[in-house]
């Protein structure tokens, strides 16, 4: 893994500023600081701000692990060109499936785990979220959320930050959901960013794309990474300037009346 925000990989990102780019993100420890409950989760102001800047200068679109609804307030009104939640299952044009399935997962769930401390099951709709972040035995309870998730009936279960997730198999995760939003919007480049596990199907998408970890992990499969969450804005802030210098040397002189140079800006 390379660091995206060193002097040889500044080339990469005036690329990308000079042609369309996708700009996309994860929500909880991307663009968020990873907090105690998800419920505490939202941007700086500072972040907001640039996000907003950022998303009138590039397409921009944020993949979260949570639903979409939540997702959208946690944006706090800034403009982005897609949102996308349940890892990458729910769109604004997602058909729910029936709640069937994930209701007898929850049941079952609750059943198993109901008087374990620390333990709870949240619930989004398109997916069950298994947190354990404020138990005292992390690792044992991980294994034995895992275990039991994966006897459950058409479910895909892959790990997080203390979390374990249950999402319906078959339906789209991260990479598939950001390869279909770079489609949607004619882009050449992508730049992706996220900070965990359910972020390398999105990592892995072929193409051209910059992969982009919060912090350096050997067996992912980001091929760059920043140091912590707060250098988020400082990606945003380069982005922004690379593309708003790009936009002013974008000029061209053409004849004018009588003969006269003429200065064309195209934006």
């Amino acid at each position: 893994m390379k660091y995206l925000l060193s002097q040889l990989s500044r080339r990469i990102l005036q690329q990308c500023a000079h042609e369309p780019t996708l700009c996309a993100f994860d929500f909880d420890g991307t663009l968020s600081p990873i907090v105690a409950h998800p419920s505490h989760a939202h941007m700086r102001v500072r972040t907001r701000r640039l996000l907003a800047t950022l998303a009138a200068l590039y397409p921009c679109v944020v993949i979260s692990g949570r639903s979409r609804r939540d997702l959208l307030t946690r944006l706090d009104g800034v403009k982005v060109a897609g949102t996308i939640g349940n890892h990458g299952a729910e769109t604004g044009e997602t058909v729910t499936p029936s709640r069937n399935l994930i209701d007898q997962w929850k049941i079952s769930m609750e059943r198993e785990f109901a008087a374990v401390p620390g333990l709870w099951i949240e619930d989004k709709g398109l997916s069950l979220s298994v947190h354990y972040r404020q138990s005292r035995f992390k690792s044992e309870l991980r294994r034995r959320i895992t275990h039991a998730a994966r006897q459950l009936q058409g479910v895909r279960v892959f790990g997080g930050k203390e979390v374990v997730n249950l999402v319906p198999a078959g339906e789209p995760n991260k990479g598939e959901a950001l390869a279909h939003e770079r489609n949607r919007l004619a882009c050449v480049h992508v730049i992706y960013v996220g900070d965990d596990e359910n972020d390398e199907d999105a990592f892995a998408m072929s193409g051209n794309i910059i992969s982009v970890r919060i912090g350096r992990e050997r067996k992912s499969r980001a091929n760059y990474y920043l140091r912590t969450q707060k250098e988020i804005d400082l990606l945003l802030e380069q982005l922004i300037s690379l593309r708003q210098s790009d936009v002013k040397t974008k000029v061209t002189s053409a004849p004018g009346p009588g003969g006269s140079v003429r200065r064309r800006v195209f934006l």
